[in-house]
């Protein structure tokens, strides 16, 4: 009897249901701590996507489309994903490596026949996998936010190249968006479809990405559609929506959390394949997220910590290969992380520029990996008010070093005139109902009034507030005439908050004058 009881009792424990601990949601907590951060850092409006395993598991919008537009953000809200879009690129020109109608290590010129760079050799030798590498030796125009004569078509842009001279060495790494631009020209040479017309189609399309478009110029009045914001003099203020339409293959895409999310899936999991459609040849998809070039001192051969693939940085995070890129336009921010071996992919966008979104995408990929929860908010927090004072403090320095109770060495009429440079065309300087106006391509979005600094040097501060200033000079010739305006582009801020200088990463332009 006592045997048969024992023998029920293991049948009735087999057949119970098992008590297994309650799952837990790795990220609980996570929209409390965001809603709480956005505050520290005045983030007017944001949204966070999260991909695990081939299922959207997050999508949510936090804050608002913008100052002056109180209604809330969502998963669908459109944000300027930036540089982010330049994998797009990639992706496209790869779909043409899988259809055999490109190499990746054609030359440029059998397909743009016209482009041309400073070094005819190089000229000849640029590959398309030069120009998705930044190695070309091209480095930026007028800044980070990559306007430069942003009233021109994309192929002058490009054939203004042949007179920008390197930065760096051929094959060697500097950033070019121009290159991208370039790189983006390839693909109506090959298909003749324009490169916004080809992302449509075979990138948007098959992957749902219905509210994803190339250009500001297609978001229609009262969309949902974030609008962007810069801290200005301590201050976040809404400032204009500009379009990038002339470098568009390297930094246009607006979409949403929600879309972004499908691209993703695109790479992640079976790479290339998205709801069992193959659109990229696995073998495209594992060159692209190959390390090509190595960055920060790093070798391939060792590792492919520190690399930059086709349009992705290729880097490690607590022992596991990410690859990710950031993107940053005027006030629209941008990180995308991907984890290829947890099967796991971040994206973080807002409408102001800041460091939150690296804090937002640690804390996510921690939660998945098992790692303890740590402060990155604090940590982002402290590192930036570091860089913040030690900038500022820069700035007051050269503040400083302006020189009291000078004057320009001419009345100000006789500085009045048209000017001209083979890289950056035309600038014209007029004189204003305040004073002394400078005017760039003949565009009446890029004029900046002239503050006198000392002697013949000037600061200019741009009328849309987000480009902030830069300081301009004159010089003259044998006879004491001008003969010339000098303008210091900045290529990269120190700290984009604290204004456009200090800067480490500048150029100097002459432009003589013309008449």
């Amino acid at each position: 009897m006592l045997r048969r009881l024992s023998l029920l009792a293991v049948v009735t424990l087999l057949l119970a249901p098992l008590q297994l601990p309650a799952q837990t949601d790795p990220l609980a907590g996570l929209d409390e701590w965001i809603e709480r951060e956005m505050g520290v850092w005045e983030i007017p409006g944001l949204a966070v996507g999260v991909v695990r395993n081939d299922s959207v598991v997050y999508a949510r919008g936090f804050g608002v489309l913008g100052l002056e537009d109180r209604r809330p953000v969502d998963e669908h809200t459109l944000f300027g994903v930036a540089s982010t879009t330049k994998a797009m690129t990639v992706a496209a020109l790869g779909m043409l490596v899988d259809e055999g109608r490109l190499g990746w290590d054609d030359r440029v010129v059998d397909h743009l026949p016209w482009f041309a760079l400073d070094d005819p050799w190089v000229t000849r030798e640029v590959r398309i996998r030069d120009l998705l590498t930044h190695r070309v030796g091209v480095g930026r125009m007028t800044g980070n936010r990559i306007q430069y004569m942003p009233n021109r078509p994309r192929e002058e842009i490009i054939r203004r190249m042949r007179f920008h001279e390197p930065e760096a060495p051929f094959r060697h790494y500097v950033y070019s968006n121009v290159m991208y631009s370039a790189a983006g020209e390839i693909i109506p040479a090959v298909t003749g479809q324009s490169w916004d017309e080809f992302l449509r189609e075979r990138i948007f399309s098959p992957l749902g990405m219905a509210r994803s478009n190339t250009t500001v110029d297609d978001i229609a009045e009262g969309e949902n559609a974030a609008w962007p914001h810069q801290e200005i003099e301590g201050t976040v203020v809404p400032i204009p929506r500009r379009n990038f339409d002339n470098v568009a293959a390297s930094a246009a895409v607006n979409t949403s959390v929600r879309e972004m999310a499908e691209w993703m899936r695109l790479q992640l999991g079976d790479p290339g394949v998205h709801e069992g459609n193959r659109l990229i040849s696995e073998e495209t998809m594992r060159e692209m997220h190959r390390g090509q070039m190595a960055l920060g001192g790093g070798t391939l051969e060792v590792s492919p910590v520190a690399a930059y693939g086709l349009g992705w940085r290729l880097d490690e995070y607590e022992g596991r290969r990410t690859s990710s890129h950031g993107g940053a336009t005027d006030g629209m921010n941008t990180t995308l992380v991907l984890v290829p071996e947890e099967n796991l992919g971040v994206v973080v966008v807002t409408n102001t520029f800041n460091n939150l979104m690296g804090a937002i995408a640690n804390r996510v990929i921690d939660a998945h990996i098992g790692v303890p929860e740590r402060e990155w908010g604090r940590l982002f927090r402290e590192n930036y008010e570091r860089r913040y004072a030690a900038a500022m403090a820069r700035r007051e320095a050269i503040e400083a070093e302006r020189i009291p109770d000078t004057n320009p060495t001419h009345p100000l009429e006789r500085y009045v005139g048209s000017y001209a440079d083979s890289l950056y065309d035309t600038a014209e300087v007029r004189m204003g109902s305040a004073g002394l106006e400078l005017r760039f391509w003949e565009d009446e979005t890029q004029v900046a009034d002239l503050e006198h600094w000392h002697h013949d040097t000037f600061r200019a501060h741009w009328r849309n507030p987000a480009q902030r200033e830069k300081f301009v000079w004159f010089t003259l010739g044998q006879d004491g005439e001008v003969d010339a305006l000098k303008v210091q582009w900045t290529l990269r801020p120190v700290l984009l908050q604290v204004g456009i200088y200090p800067t480490d990463y500048y150029r100097v332009t002459r432009f003589a004058r013309v008449e």
